[in-house]
């Protein structure tokens, strides 16, 4: 069976995406690592899938599976792709969207100077939103980690955030400290885990270890959990620019129940077909 595919990046978080709307289909979790494989498949940090919404007030329907096959619940660099893929390929003409993903509806929309703002939803930081494991919410967390204690925040943006405070980004210790917090029994569904520097009030850098994926150069809702608990610390003001190995994202959040937004480019890359019984998991 041939399927056709986009290839598209946010920042260089990289994406297959497939038109699952007018070319009906449905992926095993071995077929999304073999499309995922760099090597013997496409290669992407994520599968997105856009599909008919299942409710009458929606535009469409936003999946997402990371490299390892595994269905999450949100990704920010990924709906600004989905976004601006269903506009450029016909499936709609408007420039705001609503979506549904697996975690509620989100609405993208694309702006006058061609990047993508997405209403991320309101960040969630009660232990069981986001699952956590603690007694009591707190704005901080000590968590034993490799027999060392570490300080994290941790949040909700429809999936599962740790954020880290580090003086250098650059010499964080993120493949050392990333899967181990990634798998720590306290997260029952795993985590995404940040690394952030705070530069000043209006500024920041973040490297980000994403769950099932690894490290990436870009994570949309791993920038914008860094600016919540940056906030809800008292380091940051209400507009933020994160810088990211792949590039810099916008995002503004006044705090309390407000929304938070996200504003940042989304990149096609090229079109193609594959054969997927071409194409082996890995063993």
């Amino acid at each position: 069976m041939q399927i056709s595919f986009s290839k598209m990046h946010g920042l260089g978080n990289d994406f297959i995406v497939i038109d699952a709307y007018r070319q009906p289909l449905s992926l095993g979790r071995k077929q999304v690592q073999a499309l995922a494989d760099r090597h013997r498949g496409i290669g992407c940090d994520q599968l997105l899938m856009v599909e008919p919404g299942e409710q009458s007030d929606v535009d469409f329907r936003y999946r997402i599976f990371n490299a390892d096959g595994s269905e999450v619940e949100q990704c920010g660099n990924g709906a600004r792709c989905f976004a601006r893929f269903v506009h450029d390929h016909g499936l709609t003409d408007k420039r705001e969207i609503t979506v549904q993903t697996r975690n509620g509806i989100i609405r993208p929309r694309i702006e006058a100077d061609g990047e993508v703002s997405v209403d991320m939803g309101v960040p969630q930081f009660t232990p069981d939103a986001i699952p956590f494991v603690a007694d009591d919410e707190t704005k901080s967390y000590p968590l034993i980690v490799a027999g060392e204690v570490v300080q994290i925040g941790t949040v909700s943006l429809g999936n599962p955030h740790a954020v880290i405070l580090v003086e250098d980004v650059e010499q964080a210790r993120v493949e050392q400290l990333g899967p181990q917090i990634e798998n720590h029994p306290r997260f029952p569904q795993h985590v995404n885990v940040g690394f952030m520097q705070v530069c000043d009030r209006n500024s920041i850098k973040v490297r980000v270890y994403e769950r099932g994926v690894g490290e990436t150069l870009a994570c949309g809702s791993g920038a914008c959990a860094a600016v919540a608990v940056g906030h809800r610390l008292g380091l940051l003001d209400d507009e933020v620019n994160v810088t990211l190995r792949g590039g810099a994202l916008q995002i503004s959040w006044s705090g309390s129940a407000q929304p938070m937004l996200m504003k940042g480019p989304a990149t096609h890359v090229f079109d193609g077909r594959i054969e997927l019984t071409n194409i082996e998991p890995q063993t």
